[in-house]
Formats: structure tokens, sequence, C-alpha cells
């Protein structure tokens, strides 16, 4: 749900933190017939070559000059789906466009355009022997085989002209280069920002499936006491039982305020929350929650209280939460102590109750101490939970406090 909302707002060429999203080669659009630009490079090169021809002492232009200076462009229209081969059909109508002696001109462009392809789409290697190739048997054209080819008294290219060429073709390889890795940068970037929303939508799941644990835990657990209570006192004390339901319409309205709240993250980001979060200051409330499912807990603090940050606030809450809840579902002993140690850069949690193991059937998932542990790694801290040596049962949580966060 989380990924779906961050989808919904961005634009359709922006990541979920808002940076541009750059449109991959390989999408549907990328895969369109370039026909507008594969006409440009047809213009240029009919057009181009007709003028070039004049003056040139090579074969004349005839009809299947024309086809393969057609014939190259046109090749040009599959260079997205099948770079490679476009490349090697380009590149051997050239040359036979070469071989039977008609003139000079632009007619490297549908190589140099089908070449700057198969680099930007991945395939470096084939282009690069392709246009190698090419270039080698142009030098064996003009510079050793002419004499045995049309047109009839033709003379050896200059040399000049092979290095101009080879240093373009050479430039434009180069280029492509430079655009492949762009494109593999992006694509990179792209998945690093994919790879981060997706673990934020994940970090947020875990915070509210945690969120609703604890809340739903502790006020079904004092909800299933009190209607146990409720059931057995019906008949001969119905003042009791009513005072039992009365407990419960309290704990599920308290349990239904809480749910609430956490939902409302799920709101667009900005809006202000409807309620505060819960800190320790609820404690006493707390106490109260647990009385009314027939446990007794006092508070302790040691040291000198100071405001706490939000996050530690909220998860100190949630674990003696969670302490309280185990001891209504788990524990014999009718008395919980909390003691809160405010220390320099820590807070210090430990609740305790004298036991026995009661083996409730109070239900629950069982993952009240990991939800515990993973509220205080999150932050820094620690959980250690355990049976003491008289019988009871204690869970100390050691959390860090920032310094900068404290006043």
């Amino acid at each position: 749900m989380e990924e779906q909302q961050v989808r919904r707002r961005c634009g359709p060429h922006e990541e979920p933190d808002g940076a541009p999203r750059p449109r991959p080669w390989g999408t549907r659009r990328a895969r369109r017939v370039p026909w507008r630009s594969t006409l440009a490079v047809a213009v240029i090169i009919l057009v181009g070559t007709r003028f070039a021809a004049q003056g040139q002492h090579r074969a004349a232009l005839d009809g299947l000059a024309w086809a393969l200076l057609l014939l190259a462009p046109a090749l040009l229209l599959v260079r997205r789906r099948w770079p490679v081969a476009c490349l090697a059909a380009v590149a051997g109508v050239t040359l036979l466009y070469l071989c039977a002696g008609y003139p000079y001109g632009p007619v490297f462009l549908p190589v140099v355009v089908a070449a700057f392809w198969a680099v930007v789409g991945g395939h470096r290697r084939a282009a690069w022997w392709i246009v190698g190739v090419f270039w080698v048997c142009h030098v064996l054209f003009a510079h050793w085989l002419y004499a045995y080819l049309p047109p009839a008294g033709d003379h050896g290219s200059p040399w000049t002209q092979e290095l101009v060429v080879a240093a373009w073709v050479s430039a434009v390889l180069a280029g492509a280069e430079l655009v492949r890795v762009r494109r593999e940068e992006w694509a990179r970037q792209r998945a690093e920002r994919a790879a981060r929303a997706r673990r934020r939508a994940d970090e947020e799941r875990l915070r509210i499936a945690r969120e609703l644990h604890d809340v739903l835990a502790h006020s079904i657990s004092v909800i299933h006491v009190q209607a146990g209570v409720g059931l057995a006192l019906l008949d001969s004390d119905p003042e009791q039982a009513r005072t039992a339901l009365t407990t419960i319409k309290a704990a599920s309205k308290e349990a239904l305020g809480e749910v609430r709240q956490v939902l409302d993250s799920l709101r667009a980001p900005g809006d202000a929350p409807r309620a505060p979060a819960p800190g320790l200051d609820r404690l006493p409330e707390l106490a109260d929650q647990a009385a009314a499912a027939g446990l007794t807990v006092t508070i302790a603090t040691d040291g000198s209280p100071f405001p706490l940050p939000p996050g530690t606030d909220l998860a100190a809450f949630r674990i003696v939460q969670e302490a309280l809840t185990n001891v209504v579902r788990h524990s014999g002993s009718r008395r919980a102590q909390v003691r809160i140690g405010y220390g320099p850069g820590r807070l210090a949690l430990r609740i305790d109750d004298d036991g026995p193991a009661g083996g409730s059937d109070a239900g629950g998932s069982g993952n009240g101490l990991a939800g515990m542990r993973e509220r205080a790694a999150a932050l820094g801290g620690t959980i250690e939970a355990g049976a003491r040596p008289d019988g009871g049962f204690r869970v100390r949580a050691d959390l860090p406090v920032q310094p900068k966060e404290t006043p």
C-alpha cells in the first residue's frame, strides 16, 4: 500500500524520492520504429552523395547505386530491435556500394549510426569487431584491390582520407561508449532508488505491524481477562460483572483510538497526526489498564527525568506495555514492578514480576519479545529477557539517547 501511494504521488518520470527518472532504452517507446531519424539519414545520403559525386572519377550513379544508397538507411529501421544484425547488414551494403566503384560521400553515415546504437545497446564488443572488419576491408579495397574493381583506371585513395575516417569513427564509438556508461549509471541509480523505496515501504509495514501488535495484544489481553471475570460472576455477582463489562468497554475504546492513530500514518505525508504518539508520560494509564486485568503495577524512577526524542519515548512505552501484557498472559503473579532509569545518554527500563509462569490461554502470536528486540535494535539499544533465580521473570532494556536530542 505504501509503495502504491508513493507511485501515485510521483509524476510519470519521477522516482519516489522526487528525482527525475530517465526513460530506459529498452522501454516500449524505445522499441518503436525510428522512421523520422531514418528518413533524415536517407535524405542526407541521397542529396549529399549526388553533390559529392561531382568531380569524382568514379562510376556513375545508376539504379543499383540508388538502390544501395536507399537500402543502407532503410536497414536502420530495425537498429533498436536488432542492433548487431543491423550494423552487420549496413556495413555489408556499404562495402558493396564501395566495391562497385560508386562515388564517395556521406555513405558512411548509416554505419556510424548503426555502430552507435549497437554500442549503446550493450553490444560493444560486436560493434567494435564489425567496425574494425569494415575498416580493414575498406582499406584493402581502396589501396590494394582497387585495380581489380570498377571503375577502370581508378587510383588508390589517399591515406590521409583513411586516417580522417578512422578518427571520425573512433570518435563516434567513443561517444557511444560514454552514452552507454551513462545509461548503465542511470540504470544503477534507478535500481538503488527502487531498492530504497522498497526498503522504506518494508520498514513502514513492519512499524505498523509492530504498533498494531502491541496495541491489540495489550488491550485484547485485558478484555480477555475481564470477559472471563464477567462470565464467572454474571449470575453470582452481577455488579462485579457490570464492572468487568465497563472495563472491557474502556479497553476497547482505548484500543480503537490507538489503532486509528497507527492507521493515520497511512495518509499522505505532511498531514499532522490527529493525536500525539504515546510515551512514558502515559504509564499511569497503562498501570490502570493492567489493574483492571487484576495486575498491580508499581512504577519507580531513578535519576532526573528529561524529555526523550519521540521515537525513543514511543519505543520505551511499547516495551513496557508489551512486558506487562506478557505478565497478564503468561505469569501467575498479580504484581509487577516497572523501574525507569535516566542516565547520561541512556534510558534503562526494567520490568519484573514474581512469577511463576501461569500457562494462560490469553492467546498471542509469540512475537512480543521479538518485537521488543526490534524496537530496541532500531534505536541501537538492547533487550534482555529471562527468568530470575527466584522464579520470577525480568525484562531489561537499555536504550541510547543521543545527546543532541536531549535539551
